[in-house]
């Protein structure tokens, strides 16, 4: 072999590779001033800047409208949806909250993309943060604002795709100890306890009253169970089949939940509510593929966010009666991710 050939070649090779990732950091530069242009334009509804949550009840969204303020957490009285929306000075993926505090699950872009928890308080200043694994999908807090629930995607974007990998977890707010990845808990299925490695536990919806349960999806084997969850005990005990994104009402006698009528590579989840009581299931009239985790407006109605057709990055908040034959009706146009606080 040539010495001055090798030399020569790794040169070039050396070379081809600083022009690759120029490019690539050239490439991030522009996107990353096109998304900034594009959030500096104006916006497609009413906005103020909000200095902190409303003392009166309220929802908390992600705005979605196109132009200022696009992806930033943002509150709408609970009394007007429609009206003009008072946002704050963080973006988030995710959003959940109550009348002290805020969850927010947000993706930090750059040439190194990481994702984290922010906690924030009342006046939308962060009182805490936390790294997370992997692509935000889900997020809870408890009625008392004590425990927060992340669902990432460690490997995968969709619940509709094979091999994705969620990681769930819950932490105190209060900075006491959490319960770490909930596929470390006992998975209880008829009795037996369920070990096989493809565990996946998404979907926390924490319930009123009781400090210590949840509600979640777990899956193994092809197979989804609604679990009830308990934190002293470290155990997730199968109660129903088929529950997917659980949120249980105010009242905690029913969970509303997205169930896939469609195939496991080709999903199509209509939206279902379960009687914890008689374990009856009532599935909802509403036509469109439903992938969301549902929030409560109130024990008769139902709120979930769509995709906007043809406007990418876009969607909307609907809201639909429980009662089997209601029809969906627009809530909140260009919103995402609610949360009712009363």
């Amino acid at each position: 072999m040539n010495p001055a050939g090798g030399r020569k070649r790794w040169i070039i090779l050396l070379a081809i590779t600083v022009l690759v990732l120029a490019g690539a950091g050239s490439y991030a530069a522009v996107a990353f001033q096109r998304f900034q242009d594009s959030r500096s334009a104006a916006s497609a509804v009413s906005v103020a800047s909000g200095g902190a949550l409303p003392a009166a009840s309220f929802v908390m969204f992600r705005n979605t409208a196109p132009g200022q303020g696009y992806g930033m957490a943002g509150t709408v009285p609970l009394a007007a949806p429609s009206g003009q929306r008072f946002l704050a000075a963080e973006a988030c993926d995710r959003i959940y909250g109550t009348a002290r505090n805020v969850i927010c699950l947000k993706t930090n872009r750059g040439l190194v993309t990481n994702f984290e928890a922010v906690l924030l308080n009342r006046e939308w200043q962060p009182t805490g943060r936390w790294a997370v694994p992997g692509i935000p999908s889900r997020t809870r807090m408890s009625a008392d604002g004590s425990l927060v629930s992340t669902t990432v995607f460690v490997s995968g974007h969709s619940y509709g795709a094979s091999g994705f990998s969620t990681e769930t977890s819950i932490t105190r707010t209060d900075g006491g100890p959490g319960t770490g990845n909930l596929e470390d808990f006992a998975l209880l299925v008829n009795g037996s306890r369920v070990t096989a490695a493809d565990r996946n536990i998404w979907g926390v919806t924490f319930v009123p009253g009781d400090a210590d349960a949840f509600y979640a999806t777990a899956a193994s084997s092809g197979r989804i169970w609604l679990v009830k969850g308990s934190m002293s005990g470290r155990t997730l005990t199968a109660v129903h089949d088929g529950v997917e994104c659980p949120s249980v009402s105010p009242d905690g006698g029913r969970v509303a939940y997205k169930k896939n009528t469609g195939t496991a590579l080709a999903a199509h989840w209509k939206v279902a509510i379960l009687d914890l009581a008689s374990d009856k299931e009532t599935v909802l009239a509403e036509p469109r593929s439903v992938d969301d985790q549902i929030e409560w407006l109130d024990d008769g109605t139902l709120l979930y966010g769509l995709a906007r057709d043809g406007a990418e990055g876009d969607s909307d908040i609907w809201q639909i009666k429980t009662d089997p034959s209601a029809v969906a009706s627009l809530y909140i146009e260009h919103a995402w991710s609610p949360a009712v606080v009363r």
